[in-house]
């Protein structure tokens, strides 16, 4: 009884961890809540799917979870980690770029590292179909 008990069990976890977080559109926010965020979805084993029309800041970050695959629609905005828009001392900007970039495929963060964070108002946007044509992300189906 308990075996089949657990088993049934076992079966419902296995669903939920399967169910993927969909992002609609997000303009970002906390660095620090973003990367809580990105801890749960990876330890609950979620694929996640961008979806929504913009995926802008830290929302970006998603690209380095696995299983992620996103719209070819959705325009996704890069800039450099800043506190309510201005930069940060260079230590704290250094560091938290580089923070973010460990989020990223190899050659986003290469760009994201030399070019991406370099600006701080506004964004450098790249479309989703973009970044699945240069193999940086797969596209959800």
């Amino acid at each position: 009884m308990f075996k089949k008990l657990f088993l049934i069990l076992f079966s419902f976890a296995a669903q939920a961890a399967a169910e993927p977080h969909v992002v609609h559109s997000d303009r970002g926010g906390s660095l620090a809540a973003r990367l809580e965020e990105i801890s749960r979805i990876k330890a609950a084993g979620e694929p996640v799917e961008i979806r929504g029309r913009v995926c802008f800041s830290t929302c970006t970050m998603f690209l380095g979870v696995p299983g992620t695959c996103v719209s070819p629609k959705t325009i996704f905005g890069f800039h450099g980690p800043s506190r309510g828009g201005r930069r940060l001392p260079r230590k704290n900007f250094d560091y938290f770029s580089r923070v973010m970039a460990s989020y990223y495929p190899d050659r986003l963060a290469d760009w994201f590292l030399t070019s991406g964070r370099h600006r701080i108002r506004g964004v450098y946007k790249i479309r989703g179909s973009e970044l699945i044509r240069q193999g940086l992300a797969k596209a959800c189906t």
